[in-house]
């Protein structure tokens, strides 16, 4: 598994979080920034890892920024990125069964650094249920 992953300043302190538990899990990752606490601006960096994902270079994508909503909306504006914004690991196991999300997104001053970890083990180890009924759905929000 290769995941893509990117912050802005306000998902910062969350992303190494992040990151270094997929160090530890021995998950290959590449970091698109940003690479510091400056302020900077989150639409660049929500497409730059949807595209990374859409093209296939990469399995997944974890975004983060203050809310996780912002840079979502960026990343879902990618045709085929499929962005969730989860707050729990309900959220991030439902995405990934009903929604196939490719994208995980989430707020680095919602959600606190123990439960973020939870919730990116949940979202990067839960299948697509393959079901027709979400298929369908898939395909709708496709077209």
């Amino acid at each position: 598994m290769t995941v893509a992953i990117a912050s802005d300043h306000g998902g910062f302190a969350l992303k190494q979080e992040i990151i270094a538990y997929l160090e530890k899990k021995g998950i290959a990752f590449k970091d698109f920034g940003c690479y510091e606490e400056k302020s900077c601006d989150y639409p660049e960096y929500g497409r730059a890892v949807a595209e990374a994902v859409v093209k296939g270079e990469y399995d997944k994508g974890i975004l983060l920024c203050g809310t996780g909503i912002g840079i979502s909306i960026a990343a879902n504006k990618v045709k085929g990125a499929r962005a969730a914004l989860c707050t729990d690991c309900f959220m991030a196991e439902a995405t990934r069964l009903h929604n196939d999300a490719n994208i995980l997104a989430m707020g680095g001053r919602v959600v606190g650094p123990g439960l973020a970890v939870k919730i990116t083990d949940t979202f990067l180890h839960t299948e697509f249920s393959g079901e027709e009924r979400h298929a369908r759905r898939i395909r709708a929000i496709e077209e």
